[in-house]
Formats: C-alpha cells, structure tokens, sequence
C-alpha cells in the first residue's frame, strides 16, 4: 500500500507555515520539559571547582527486597569526573553457590557506583520516592568519605557478608557517614533508645503484603523483639535521613547543620508507609477461622475418612515447617531466627502424634502451644507473634479436639 503525500492548501501561506512549525516546536519543548526527570530542576549546579556530597534516600518499592527502601552516597566533584552514587546494595544471582549462601544465612553483597542522573531515573521509573540531602562536610571530611568510598568499590573491597539488620545496605551508609564525620553519628546515637525495634520497623513495612508478611513473622525470632538503639535503628534507610536532618556539627556559637539542603527530587505516587506498626492480627484470625470451619463443614458430607485425613495432613504440615524454623535456629547463620516460639506452634515433635497411640500427646502438643504461646505474650518482654497465633490457633486447636474425641472413641 503506498500514499502520496498531501498538497498544502492554497490558503495557507509561508508565514501560516512558518507560525505552526513554531507552535510544534513550542509544543515539543514543552511535552519534552514534562519528561523530564522531576529533580533535573530542584539541584543547583556544583561549582567547577567545588566537590559535595549527598545522602540520597529511595523510598519503598513492590517487591519484597525492595520494602526496606534504599540509599546511597552521591558524590559531585567535576575536576574528578565524579557524579556517582555509591551504595551497597548490589547482589548477583550468578555468583557461586548463591541459594545456598542464602539459606545458610552467608550472603555475599557487595558495593559500587553508578552514574547519578541514571540512578534516579531508574527510580523515578520504579515510582521510587527519591530524596536528597546535601552534607555540611569540610573539606578533609569529604576528602576522607570519597577516598573510601573510592576504596569501597574496587573489585578486592567490595563484597561483605550481609546480614538484614546489623550489616547490610544501610548500616554501611551509617557506617561511612560515620567515618566522615569523625564518630559523630555514633556518638550522637549509640545510647539514645530506638524509636521502633527490629520487628517494629518490619512490621510497618511490610504488613501490606499478606504472605511476605506472615512468612517473615513466622521466620523471625525473638533477636529481633529486643531492645536498640537509635544507632541500630539505621539499619532502616528513612531513619538514618531523618536523623541526620536533625544534627548539627560544632559546639556553641560555631554550631552548624549537618544537612544545608532537603528536598525531593522526585515523590511516589503509591501510598506512603505508616511510622509504626498496625493491629492486624484480626486478618490471619479470619483467615485461621476459615481454614477450621470450613474443614468442619466439609466432615459433614464426607466419609470420616476424610477428617482423619486433613488432621493427620495437618500434623504433617505442622510438624515439617517446624523442622524448617528449627533448621534455621540451629544449623544456620540466621541468628534473627533463633529463640523462635513459633515452634510452640508448628512442632516437630507433632510427627510422632501420627501414630493412634500417641494421639493424646499429639493433643497436649496442639493445645499447649496455643496456651504457652498466649501467656508469653503476657510478660514485659516478650517475642511478638500474635498475627502467627491468630492463624495457627483456631486450626491448631480444632485438629487438637479431633484427636481427643478420636481418642477417647477408640478408647470406649
């Protein structure tokens, strides 16, 4: 199929044309200044011969790992060739034996810098809120932060053993903010007490995402209910931005901020985070109650076969995911798995109530559980898992019923 291309009309003369085209490149000038990233405007430009340096905070994104929110180090120094951010966040699903490392709790990550206008347009496109903050250093101060972060980089320097709340993209932002400001930071926030706990600031979010949530809680022991400080609250990106917005360097009259500008280059449109954890053990309750009743309702039309096999596949399921947790404890380097009470729910020991004599022991399992589980989250201090027992408890106790008149019937 071919065209022929149209003929101007007779009516439209030179200056007509000449007048569109300029309305079309207005239009174009103007579309194209709309797709612009948002925080092309809002930085001003870095002297020739000046340096400076960024925290640069990214918000929460939808997948898993992405949560827990990102930051990093933005660098500018033109006389060096350096506009990068430098994180630590990098991890490569290609590296040896990666899901074992992982399972085992032996995670290697490492850190690197990338070019800075392309690092935010990536998160400007994840609909990432992107937050800056431009450091009061002086000069041997951001001579020492670049020279280590220049260090950091090289490929024998930049891997280190992750861990998800003492070593991992966050604390060592916190770390080398540290190192430039002389102790500073750690000094400022070592014996001040946490605003939100490990478990607490987990909480918050993640509590969205309904599985992710239930599995991390379920995974999670009491490590993390335990006391911080503010210092080990920085394993939270957010937390170090708004600590840092609130220091000061020097003494007296000489006091200065540590942070000269704040501003948003770019705002995510998904809805933000709450600052502390929801009561939302009612969902997993709901979820626990349907399970049970509709379990019940089924052994109305079905042989009683069918009963004794749901609660023996339950005793199964319950029993394996507790050797799971107890593997995590024991034979990992998850230490935020151990000491995990869950286990009270989902035990081991629930294999051997397989067997028709030991059913009544399979009975004291299921109910005590529940029970101990309930009192210890009585006491001052104490692991956080009422969202697991809200889901566990109605099942568990149902299935300990069933083998207690199951029990008694073979014993008449």
């Amino acid at each position: 199929m071919t065209s022929k291309r149209s003929k101007p009309s007779p009516h439209m003369t030179k200056p007509n044309v000449f007048a569109r085209h300029c309305w079309c490149l207005v239009l174009y000038f103007t579309l194209l200044a709309c797709f612009q990233p948002a925080f092309a405007d809002d930085i001003p430009e870095v002297p020739t011969n000046g340096a400076e340096a960024w925290l640069v905070t990214f918000g929460p994104g939808e997948i898993y790992w992405e949560r827990f929110g990102h930051n990093a180090i933005w660098l500018r120094e033109p006389a060096a060739d350096i506009n990068h951010t430098f994180n630590f966040g990098f991890f490569d699903f290609d590296q040896k034996n990666f899901f074992l490392r992982f399972i085992r709790g032996r995670m290697l990550y490492f850190s690197g810098a990338q070019p800075a206008v392309r690092e935010f347009e990536f998160y400007r496109q994840e609909n990432r809120s992107i937050q800056v903050q431009k450091l009061n250093l002086s000069p041997p101060q951001y001579r020492r932060l670049r020279d280590y972060l220049l260090n950091e980089i090289k490929p024998g320097n930049r891997d280190y053993r992750y861990d998800y709340y003492l070593s991992n993209c966050s604390t060592r932002v916190r770390d080398t903010l540290d190192l430039a400001l002389d102790g500073a930071l750690r000094k400022r926030t070592d014996r001040v007490p946490a605003r939100l706990n490990f478990r607490d600031q987990t909480r918050r979010l993640t509590q969205m995402q309904y599985w992710y949530y239930l599995g991390l809680e379920l995974a999670l022991g009491f490590p993390v209910d335990r006391h911080i400080s503010r210092w080990d609250e920085m394993f939270i990106p957010m937390v170090i931005a708004e600590e840092i917005a609130d220091m000061s360097l020097g003494e007296g009259e000489s006091r200065e901020p540590l942070v000269l500008l704040d501003t948003m280059l770019f705002t995510a449109t998904r809805p933000a985070t709450t600052t502390a954890p929801a009561t939302i053990w009612h969902r997993y309750l709901v979820f626990g109650l349907l399970l049970a009743g509709l379990a019940w309702l089924s052994g109305k039309f079905m042989p009683p076969v069918w009963l004794a096999g749901l609660g023996h596949a339950w005793l199964l399921i319950s029993a394996s995911l507790g050797l799971i947790l107890a593997a995590l404890w024991l034979f990992t380097d998850h230490q935020v798995a151990s000491v995990n009470v869950n286990l009270l729910l989902l035990n081991p020991l629930l294999l051997v109530a397989l067997a028709p004599a030991l059913r009544r022991f399979g009975t004291l399992l299921l109910a005590g559980g529940v029970a101990v589980c309930l009192l210890l989250l009585a006491l001052p201090q104490h692991q956080y898992n009422l969202d697991v027992l809200a889901m566990l408890a109605p099942v568990n106790l149902a299935v300990a019923v069933y083998l207690f008149d199951r029990n008694r019937i073979r014993r008449t």
